[in-house]
Parts: structure tokens; C-alpha cells; sequence
């Protein structure tokens, strides 16, 4: 563990990182003692930096949701963050890219939340029940620490959260078996990356029972009208200035947006 001087100066710094776009040593090595618990606070309080300077928190990202990237991380389980307003755009926008460090784009599902949902013990038939809306998103991941990053290091830099995309067609949770949900992801005309959601922790629902019980056991929940980002069930993939991104999602519509 850390003290929490040195859990707020991570947070100073990560905040810097992000205002600058320049990225900081790893805050693993810079404080060899940092856990798991030390992260999330890191996280909290960069948050509530980010609420100070006018930013509102409208939700919450999983990610880790894959065996393969949970065994690369040496972790049993998913990780999470937190989703600001001002990191939300629509179908179509065109995004600066200079707004990021290293960014990388995953393809995802978003629940919009019809009612505040509390752990213990959620199970995925209760974030069904308390699903207002799915709707196919656009996860921009982004580093603000230099590579290799512990785990330690993803949580306190809000598990790599760096803006969310929206669009596509807006279902009803019963309305189609949202486990299987496909995607092509395409760059410029080329399809990078192919995915089915039933890829994520095989349904993206399990994910946010998994976060609920999480948040219940540090006092807290989701909210009615929140987004969360269930996880991506593609691989990254690299974007930068002039990039053009085309997600399919077949039935479910489609995300077009571009980098300026």
C-alpha cells in the first residue's frame, strides 16, 4: 500500500499527462509498493479532479473482459472506470486526434440504465431487467503512462478510458439475444477486426452484474440514465489523424466517425 500523499500526487500527475499529452513513468515505478486499492483511489481521485474543472461523470467502462487479456494482465477478473460527458460523441462526429496520446479504438455495447440497480448478488437477468437501451458503441482507448503497464497502472489511469462513440440503432434488451451481436470493425476501407459480443465473458450483461457487486462493495451502484460500456469483443486497433472508422453491427446499425 501507499499513503495517500502519494495516491493524490499519481492523480496530480496522471491529470497533468492527460492536460499535456505526455505520457508519465508508469505509477508502478514510481511507487513499487502500489496495489490494486491504491489504484482505485488514484482513479477516484483523478475523477474528482476532472468533476472540479466541470466535467460530469455519466457512467462507467469494463474492460479486461476476455480471458486472453485478463491472462496477459496476470488478473482473474475484469477491471473498471468511469465515463466524463465531456468524452462522448455521436455517429458521425469528426474527433480530434490530438486529443489523445496513443489511441486505439475497440468495438463495444453500451447499456443505458432504466433504473438504479444495487449488488450484492446482481446476476445478469437483473442488469437485463434494469436495461433501458443497448446501443452499439466505440470504445477510444488511450495511455497516459509509458509501456509496460502493470495492471496498477491501467486502473489508476482509468482503465485506459479516452472517449466513447454512440450510434448505430437503439434496441430494447429483449428485443433481439444481444449475446450474439456481431461486427466488423473497417479503417479507411479495410476491415481491421471482426467480433461477436457473446465474446465478452460469454454475454455482455455479465460484465455489468460482475461491476454492480464491485461498486456495492465500495458503497455504490448504478444509476438510472447511466452508460456502461460492457467491453470490447474486438482487438484494438490503432487510429490517428486521417483516419475514416466504419463499425457494422448488421441489424443493430452502424458507427462512422473520423479523425481530424
Amino acid at each position: 500500500m501507499i499513503t495517500e500523499e502519494e495516491r493524490r500526487a499519481a492523480a496530480d500527475a496522471l491529470l497533468k499527462a492527460e492536460i499535456e499529452r505526455k505520457p508519465i513513468i508508469q505509477p508502478s515505478e514510481t511507487y513499487p509498493n502500489l496495489e490494486l486499492e491504491d489504484a482505485y483511489r488514484i482513479q477516484a481521485l483523478w475523477a474528482e479532479a476532472r468533476v472540479a474543472k466541470g466535467a460530469r461523470i455519466v457512467g462507467h467502462k469494463i474492460g479486461l473482459t476476455s480471458r486472453a487479456m485478463q491472462m496477459a494482465s496476470k488478473m482473474t477478473e475484469p477491471d473498471y472506470g468511469c465515463i466524463l460527458d465531456d468524452a462522448l460523441y455521436n455517429d458521425g462526429a469528426q474527433i480530434r486526434a490530438d486529443l489523445f496520446i496513443k489511441p486505439r479504438l475497440e468495438v463495444e455495447l453500451a447499456f443505458v440504465m432504466g433504473e438504479d440497480l444495487l449488488g450484492p448478488g446482481t446476476r445478469i437477468y437483473d442488469v437485463m431487467r434494469a436495461t433501458e437501451f443497448v446501443v452499439p458503441a466505440l470504445e477510444i482507448i488511450d495511455y497516459r503512462t509509458e509501456v509496460p503497464r502493470a495492471i496498477t497502472d491501467t486502473i489508476a489511469d482509468n482503465a485506459a478510458f479516452g472517449a466513447l462513440v454512440v450510434g448505430g440503432r437503439i434496441i430494447r434488451p429483449m428485443d433481439i439475444d444481444i449475446r450474439w451481436v456481431g461486427a466488423t470493425l473497417s479503417k479507411n476501407g479495410i476491415i481491421e477486426e471482426s467480433g461477436v459480443s457473446a465474446a465478452i465473458m460469454g454475454h455482455p450483461a455479465a460484465g455489468i452484474a460482475w461491476l454492480v457487486n464491485k461498486l456495492h462493495a465500495v458503497g455504490g451502484g448504478l444509476k438510472k440514465g447511466q452508460i456502461v460500456l460492457a467491453g470490447s469483443f474486438t482487438r484494438p486497433v490503432d487510429i490517428a489523424k486521417g483516419d475514416v472508422i466504419q463499425a457494422d453491427y448488421g441489424p443493430v446499425g452502424s458507427i462512422g466517425v473520423s479523425f481530424v
